[in-house]
């Protein structure tokens, strides 16, 4: 009984109170975001077991005794058991994948009974236990492109179940984890690459039916290769340190689109992007040459990614139009300004972007907003709640929000950072990564400044398994935390 009594005083001494605040916090005004946009006109009692708020006070105080169990487990059991739990939850997101209840297009609920649970929610911390056990192994090198697969697969396992669940969403949020790839090692080239996607994506969709010189080119088409020139000839200078070569292909290929652009406006219009493409290949097979010459590495992989950078944008309008759903197509058109659908895909944006605005410096008052009380903007108990914290708290409410996300975040890099052993600080990384991009994309899409993937707030939204999902990842690391000192003895 005496070691149990000391080691429960041991880890609640060595637990950081500071983290512990900020979760209380949150968890609090989480509670008061959810009365109010739950809330209807003639309601008495918020604690009632039929509305919203009175069921977000179960899934509080169970998350709270939730939290409390996992400190009193040994830390050891979560490095332990770390596959095993990594393989259950992949079995339930498997069986996820057959159940016949379809909940607003999705399978990723499992029903039984009166309860619903989204097993896509607890994947996350089984994720980073089971990567933060595999890279913290004897032997582990990113660098090492196999076993840097390794962990790219168990990232991208739960990911493909989550599609298959029709839950892109949820699905999108394990991209995170390659935040905490870049922190232990992973090439800063990879994060380039993601973001160069992302921009011939957004580029390339957003003006590709804008024409220029006379109607024969697309601007898409044609800006997005230049960028693919551009990024290019600034990865020869970053990564092969070779300035002649980074201004040969700049100026070649400046020079030839210029001769190129006054043809077409003089003498003969053409599609200039025929000539775009041409020179795109004819720097690939300077960079092979260059390669075959030097045998340096780099040259090669910059080829590849100057290859990869053209077949994505070209399979882009593909993807878009063929591969995801047409929700989520029209989302995406919606918020790079192809559509304004006002009272259909981006009606909620619309709707929620009201209410902020509504709520002014200082907010309206609890319980006392008008968009939300209305129920103009659908999900806003959910996905779009920080809609209610601007409406009834108003820009110093919204900003006190997010500073307390903010002082999250930094002290989770703090606690990472102190961490003796591998496994804590990866884990420590994976939770900070998560929890920056559901606030991140939660918030830019309430805004209208990222697309509308559907993902809950961490301890606002309503619901159990988000609250539920996100104590166990944080609280699973404050375990770890609080053993630091005795691993370092």
């Amino acid at each position: 009984m005496y070691p149990a009594r000391n080691k429960e005083q041991g880890v609640f001494r060595s637990l950081d109170w500071w983290t512990i605040a900020i979760y209380v916090t949150l968890l609090i005004f989480g509670w008061f975001s959810v009365c109010g946009a739950s809330y209807t006109y003639g309601d008495t009692d918020l604690f009632s077991m039929d509305t919203r708020s009175g069921m977000q006070i179960v899934w509080i105080a169970s998350s709270m005794c939730l939290g409390f169990v996992i400190l009193m487990l040994d830390n050891r059991f979560y490095d332990t058991f770390a596959y095993v739990i990594f393989g259950f939850l992949m079995l339930l997101l498997i069986a996820t994948i057959f159940n016949p209840y379809e909940i607003k297009g999705s399978r990723s609920w499992l029903v039984l009974g009166p309860l619903r649970m989204q097993p896509a929610e607890f994947a996350k911390f089984a994720t980073a236990l089971a990567v933060s056990k595999l890279m913290s192994s004897y032997g582990f090198d990113i660098s090492n492109w196999r076993h840097f697969g390794a962990a790219c697969a168990i990232v991208l396992m739960p990911m493909v179940f989550i599609i298959l669940q029709k839950e892109t969403g949820s699905a999108l949020v394990y991209s995170a984890f390659f935040l905490m790839f870049y922190r232990e090692g992973m090439p800063g080239g990879v994060l380039f690459t993601a973001f160069a996607m992302v921009v011939y994506f957004v580029v390339g969709i957003r003006y590709e039916d804008v024409m220029m010189l006379f109607d024969t080119t697309s601007v898409g088409k044609f800006s997005v290769l230049i960028l693919v020139q551009l990024f290019t000839s600034v990865m020869v200078y970053v990564y092969c340190r070779q300035k002649e070569h980074t201004f040969k292909i700049i100026g070649y290929s400046a020079l030839v689109t210029i001769i190129a652009i006054l043809f077409s406006l003089y003498v003969i219009p053409f599609n200039v992007v025929y000539v775009q493409f041409a020179v795109s290949i004819c720097i690939l097979f300077y960079l092979l040459r260059q390669w075959l010459a030097t045998r340096i590495s780099n040259y090669l992989y910059i080829a590849l990614f100057a290859i990869g950078s053209t077949a994505f944008f070209y399979s882009a309008d593909y993807v878009l139009n063929d591969v995801l759903e047409p929700h989520q197509r029209v989302r995406i058109n919606v918020l790079l300004g192809l559509d304004d659908d006002i009272s259909g895909a981006g009606y909620n944006v619309h709707q929620s972007v009201i209410a902020i605005g509504s709520g002014g410096l200082e907010g309206k008052g609890f319980l006392n907003g008008t968009q939300t009380k209305l129920k103009f903007v659908p999900e806003q108990e959910t996905d779009f709640i920080f809609c209610t914290v601007g409406e009834e708290s108003g820009f110093l409410g919204s900003a006190g929000v997010l500073l307390l996300f903010l002082a999250l975040i930094l002290r989770l890099i703090v606690l990472a950072e102190r961490q003796p052993m591998g496994f804590g600080r990866i884990y420590g990384y994976c939770v900070l990564s998560i929890f920056l991009f559901h606030v991140f994309i939660n918030v830019g899409m309430v805004l209208g400044l990222t697309p509308v993937i559907g993902i809950p707030l961490p301890f606002f939204s309503y619901g159990g398994s988000s609250l539920w999902g996100f104590t166990i990842l944080l609280f699973i690391f404050l375990r770890i935390d609080a053993a630091r000192n005795n691993l370092m003895k």
